[in-house]
């Protein structure tokens, strides 16, 4: 009889206690090998195109390469491979940045040592796993209070201008943004205009792409914005 399967981890924080303790912790886990540790988002995605592991447990904060960058090419180079963050960060820019990235789960560091190790076997099973205070802001988000989320995002815009911008990033025409809100297609061109103003950016394309990176409007990447 074959023995059961081990979960294979590799780690990456900055912080050498911090990932020495987290190694210790999740390493004494019999279901669990950690086979890996780096200090950098470089370094773990080198690690992980050497020998993928069947989760990766990151920070978000590293020197160069960060997390959630290392997170998007480990998850487009490596399918397989389950992503769980590991961080001190509360906000929702840090959540919905590693969510867009690919992350399976979003735990905080004063996570237990079980907590971890039960995330670390949730994701490795194809599962998603958040932490109770993050899953409330995720269903928070997708039930109406995104509105003080693009609002905290982006404070420089008025309410219609935020309001124009998610639409924007949906992939509305200016025409259907119109019509949908009742006002001429000059008003929308004009908004439009200020909006690419206030963002500093030079096109439409670039501000569907910074309200995406906010977590608004989709995520779609595959075509131009619509002008």
């Amino acid at each position: 009889m074959s023995a059961p399967h081990r979960v294979r981890v590799m780690i990456a924080d900055d912080h050498p206690m911090f990932r020495f303790g987290l190694n210790a912790a999740i390493g004494a886990a019999p279901e669990i090998d950690v086979i890996g540790t780096a200090a950098s988002g470089a370094e773990l995605i080198e690690l992980v195109d050497r020998d993928p592991p069947d989760v990766v447990v990151t920070d978000l904060a590293m020197p160069g390469t960060d997390g959630a960058t290392a997170t998007a090419t480990i998850t487009a180079r490596h399918g397989q491979v389950k992503v769980l963050v590991l961080t001190m960060h509360e906000d929702d820019e840090a959540l919905f940045g590693a969510m867009r990235a690919g992350a399976r789960g979003y735990l905080l560091k004063g996570a237990d040592s079980a907590d971890i190790v039960r995330a670390v076997l949730t994701v490795a099973r194809g599962d998603v796993v958040y932490g109770t205070g993050v899953a409330q802001r995720i269903v928070d988000f997708f039930t109406g209070t995104h509105k003080n989320y693009a609002k905290a995002v982006f404070p420089e815009l008025t309410g219609r201008e935020r309001e124009i911008l998610e639409l924007v990033a949906a992939g509305q025409r200016n025409h259907e943004i119109a019509r949908r809100l009742t006002l001429s297609e000059k008003t929308i061109r004009n908004n439009v205009a200020a909006i690419l103003f206030k963002l500093q950016v030079s096109d439409r394309a670039a501000a569907v792409a910074k309200a995406r990176d906010a977590g608004l409007g989709g995520t779609g990447r595959g075509s131009a914005p619509p002008r």
